[in-house]
């Protein structure tokens, strides 16, 4: 089975405190997220959430929520094994003041290779854009 992963990181000038805060407020995402355009449902591991992302939704299932440190989902495209995505967001406490916001995918499935133009020209620069956008709002929030 092919895999592939995606990692971005950003550090952003607030606490990891202050930078769970206004990430997980997800009806605020239409305000200043492109890449993640809404989120609903509660995040309890196990549990599904739906996600929009610029042409499609999809409801993947919660598998960590730990406050102020991770949020990690498992999604699939039709049926599993084909192309599956384990997403996470990692908040790293840098011991300064800032946080280290790590951002990326694990991909598997048979897809993976039809799919690897796709997740370096899109998904990668639109998990950039996300972090760049939490980053400014973060740090326009004071």
């Amino acid at each position: 089975m092919a895999t592939k992963n995606i990692t971005t990181e950003i550090i952003i000038n607030a606490t990891p405190q202050h930078v769970w805060q206004v990430f997980t407020q997800f009806s605020e995402y239409p305000k200043w997220n492109s890449f993640v355009h809404s989120m609903e449902g509660v995040p309890v591991v196990g549990q599904k959430i739906k996600v929009s992302l610029p042409g499609m939704q999809f409801t993947p299932e919660i598998l960590a929520y730990t406050e102020h440190s991770e949020f990690r989902w498992k999604g699939k495209l039709f049926l599993k094994g084909l192309f599956d995505g384990e997403h996470y967001f990692l908040l790293h406490d840098n011991g300064d003041g800032t946080t280290t916001f790590v951002h990326g995918e694990n991909f598997s499935g048979l897809l993976v290779p039809l799919f690897n133009h796709m997740l370096e020209t899109k998904t990668r620069p639109g998990f950039m854009q996300m972090n760049e956008e939490l980053k400014k709002r973060v740090e326009s929030a004071g």
